[in-house]
This record gives C-alpha cells, sequence and structure tokens, in this order.
C-alpha cells in the first residue's frame, strides 16, 4: 500500500514537473482567498477528526498543486524563490516542488490558507476562542520561544520598537531550572541579558514550585527589575514534567506579567483525550509554543508560536516593505501574512502538518500520543521490577520522558556515595560507545544537576513497540555487564 502510494504520488510531481516546463500551461489559476476557503471542486483546507482515504490523500496533493503557482514556469518573474531542479525536487519532494515562499498570497495562496485553518484548530484545541488568537509557523521551538518574549517586551513597552532598549527598564524574565535553554537565549539575543533571566527552583519532579515564583518576582522588583515575563513550561526536556499552569497563572495575573507556555514538547498531548488534562490552565496563556515535528510526528521542521492577542505579531515586526506587501493588490491583503514574521523568507513547513492532519486525522493524532505514553509506562514498570537498572526518579512518567541508570555488576554492593558516583558517572558513556559501534539500537544519556549521567529514553515514534523496548534494556545489559 505504501509502495503504490509512494509510486502515484511519483506520478503526480512528474507530471506536475513537466506541465511547469510548458509555456502553454498557467503560471497561475488565480482564486480568491475567500474562493479556496469554502473549497474547490472536493478541494477543502478543513482538517477532519477522522482520517481521510490514501485515494482522498492523492486528490489533497493534486489539488495542492493545481491552485498553487508554478514558481519553476519559464515566465514566472516575481519575487526571488523561482526555478525547479530536479535534484532539489528528489530532496524535498511536493513542497520543493511547488518552491514557493509563504509571504504572500499572490505567490503562496494555498499554503498562506493552510497556515491560517491550521492555526485556528490549533488555537481552538488550545482553548482559546474564535474571535482572539493568531500566530505563525517558523524554524524550531527556539524561534517560537523568541518570538514570545519580542512580542511580550513589545506589548508592553511598543516604543522599544523604534527607539530600541535605550528608553526601556531593565527588564526582568522568569522560567524554572528544568527549562529549555532557548529562553536565556533569546533573552541574549534580544539585548535583555541571560543574567536577567530569573531561574525558578523545581520540585523533585521537576515541576516549577509557584512559590517560588512568587518569591523570586518580589525580589526582582526590590532589586530594581521591571519582571514582565514567566515562561512555563509543558513538557520539559529531561524528565517531561508540566509545570503548575493554573497556579502559574494566577501569579502572572496578580503582577500583570506575560504568561508564555512552552510547549515545544508537550503540546501534542492535547491532540489526546486520555492526557490533555495534564496541560489544564494553557488556555490561560498569552502565548504557546507548540512543536509538531516533535511528539506528533511531523518532519522537521514544524512549530507554531499561537499569540492570544491578535495583531500583536503584525504590531510587532511589521515594516511594510513596498516590494512585497502592497496595499492595492487586487485581493484581500490581509492574507499576505509574511510582515508578521521576523523573516522574510518562510519555507511552507505547513503543508507537511496539513497533509497528516488529513491521513490521521485528530483521532489519529491522539491514538498515536497515547501509544507513545504507554510505551513509556511499560519501560517504567520493566525498570521497577529489575535490579540491574536504576530510575532517577520514583514517579511514573508524566510525559514519554523516562530517566535511569543501568547499575554494572561491579557497582551494586557499592555504597552510595562519591566514589560510587564517580563510577557510575561513566557507565552510560562507556554504553553509549559500545552502541554506536554495534549500532542495534540508540539512546541519549546525560547528567543533571547533582546527577551523575543517565540515559534518557523518550518515545516519540508510535512503531516502536514493547519487543523492542524489551531489547534496548537486554543490549544496555550484554554491552554494560563487564564494566
Amino acid at each position: 500500500m505504501t509502495r503504490g502510494f509512494l509510486q502515484e504520488l511519483v506520478n503526480i510531481l512528474l507530471d506536475y514537473i513537466s506541465k511547469s516546463s510548458q509555456r502553454s500551461s498557467k503560471v497561475l489559476d488565480f482564486h480568491h482567498p475567500h474562493q479556496l476557503r469554502e473549497g474547490m471542486e472536493g478541494f477543502s483546507l478543513d482538517l477532519p477528526d477522522q482520517p481521510e482515504t490514501l485515494e482522498q490523500i492523492l486528490v489533497d496533493c493534486r489539488d495542492t498543486l493545481k491552485y498553487g503557482v508554478r514558481t519553476g514556469h519559464p515566465r514566472f518573474f516575481n519575487q526571488l524563490s523561482s526555478g525547479l531542479d530536479v535534484i532539489g525536487v528528489a530532496g524535498e519532494w511536493l513542497t520543493s516542488t511547488a518552491n514557493t515562499n509563504m509571504f504572500t498570497y499572490e505567490v503562496s495562496p494555498v499554503f498562506i490558507l493552510m497556515e491560517d485553518f491550521l492555526l485556528r484548530k490549533m488555537q481552538s484545541i488550545v482553548g482559546w476562542s474564535d474571535d482572539e488568537g493568531d500566530g505563525i509557523f517558523c524554524p524550531g521551538g527556539t524561534i517560537s520561544n523568541l518570538y514570545s518574549i519580542l512580542v511580550a517586551r513589545f506589548y508592553f513597552y511598543p516604543e522599544v520598537k523604534s527607539r530600541g532598549m535605550g528608553v526601556l527598564p531593565q527588564l526582568a524574565l522568569f522560567t524554572s531550572e528544568h527549562s529549555h535553554y532557548s529562553v536565556k537565549k533569546s533573552a541574549a539575543v534580544l539585548g535583555m541579558g541571560s543574567e536577567n533571566v530569573v531561574v525558578v527552583k523545581c520540585d523533585e519532579r521537576g515541576k516549577m514550585i509557584p512559590a517560588e515564583l512568587e518569591s523570586a518576582i518580589v525580589a526582582a522588583e526590590e532589586k530594581g527589575l521591571v519582571p514582565f515575563y514567566v515562561n512555563v513550561t509543558a513538557g520539559t526536556t529531561v524528565y517531561g514534567a508540566f509545570d503548575p499552569l493554573n497556579a502559574i497563572a494566577d501569579i502572572c495575573q496578580r503582577h500583570t506579567l506575560w504568561m508564555h507556555v512552552d510547549a515545544a514538547w508537550g503540546g501534542g498531548l492535547l491532540m489526546s483525550e486520555r492526557h490533555r488534562m495534564k496541560l489544564q490552565g494553557i488556555e490561560r496563556a498569552w502565548s504557546v509554543t507548540w512543536n509538531p515535528h516533535k511528539m506528533m510526528g511531523v518532519p522537521l521542521q514544524c512549530s507554531a508560536i499561537l499569540v492570544k492577542k491578535r495583531g500583536l505579531l503584525q504590531g510587532c515586526n511589521e515594516l511594510g516593505a513596498e516590494y512585497l506587501f502592497q496595499t492595492d493588490k487586487p485581493y484581500d491583503v490581509s492574507y499576505d501574512t509574511g510582515d508578521k514574521s521576523i523573516q522574510c523568507g518562510r519555507h511552507v513547513d505547513v503543508f507537511k502538518l496539513w497533509l497528516m492532519w488529513k491521513a490521521k486525522g485528530s483521532e489519529g493524532f491522539g491514538s498515536q500520543v497515547n501509544k507513545c505514553l504507554e510505551n513509556a509506562e511499560y519501560l517504567y514498570d520493566q525498570l521497577q521490577r529489575r535490579t540491574d537498572f536504576e530510575l532517577v526518579f520514583k514517579n511514573k512518567p508524566e510525559h514519554s520522558n523516562v530517566c535511569f541508570w543501568y547499575i554494572p555488576p561491579s557497582l551494586r554492593d557499592l555504597p552510595p556515595g562519591h566514589d560510587r558516583d564517580i563510577r557510575l558517572h561513566k557507565v552510560a558513556p562507556r554504553i553509549k560507545g559500545r552502541m554506536m559501534e554495534k549500532g542495534t539500537v540508540l539512546i541519549g544519556y546525560q547528567p543533571f544537576g547533582a546527577k551523575v549521567n543517565f540515559f534518557r529514553c523518550v518515545f516519540s515514534n508510535p512503531a516502536t513497540q514493547q519487543e523492542d523496548i524489551d531489547f534496548l534494556l537486554d543490549e544496555i545489559t550484554r554491552m554494560g555487564d563487564d564494566l
């Protein structure tokens, strides 16, 4: 079935390439935004709950190309992303075949509308109403988090856009000690300084402690800093922990602070009826990072920044370049969304997610998430039963992250302490080196705080079965038994 589908897709691409080189074919089969939104001859941009058939997916692919701009046509003289190279097509298939750029509707009509449909769907899943919410797809969670700080600063101090940092007080940001490093990196890039990112203590499970956040805000104000932004993590990188969103939202509300939820890793759980309660309170966020290229399995890159206050992204980033964003075009220019971005050229990352949503439906994504978390629970249960492994923390995993040590026979009788830690710290790197040489399995390791190197197993591939997890543990044992 898969082979037949891919062969038919190749035929669609070859037909498109052939027609793109024919001067008798159209450069563009133009339709206004409202016409494409409402559907054209069976082509619908709506995102279903139930999966479509493979036959319909092929129709979706044909229609995506049909209603798009043929930038490889020899009479396409518009904006710069043009031409059609066969090797490039082999590299990225359909999106490279279309080879368009997502800054204006005139060169990317279908993909611009796909982005709009996807963003509205994701905002609805977060819990925002139809009359609020904005967003844009961007290259990765780090850039999404940067957008959140950029827009938050503009919201409180719009003069910074034209007059620069010199007109602002010394701003303070808050994030947990288990949060992603991109928060500090963004503060450095945006000129606020990584030292003005206040790191808030977490509990043993890796969740931000609300009382510690409140104390940190008061302490920052006493030092003369001006708090304005709190990053809340939904699915931490190492432990997969979810900060208490509602309790932190209460604090942000009391202090009038921008609340951002970094759900780059944990956002996928919103697709699962079984697990979405772990993000309860996310609807109170002012912005959200969500990476479909993580738990939802979309190929890299596919990340979204969602902003609750409509118009802020545009106001913060627009410069109105006249060669791109003319206001007297023959269509609704509100669909020229490129000026919301800090980029100019933007890849059509939305198509991958849109087509996968068509193929899986919302329920398919939910089942995929459930399967990955079931695998994490299975690994957790196996580790508890075995004497040659030790969990980094005893709690059942919230996400699909499972952290553990392998204890070789030579260390099992050593008492806890400095000598054991020094020896144990060397175990995971040695096993990882043997894994890479043998090539049968691969898993990451790392230290964290006072904890020496441990394995961090993350499940995001629904193809993984329990037999693969059993193999992982047995292979670690085989490779580490003599250490």
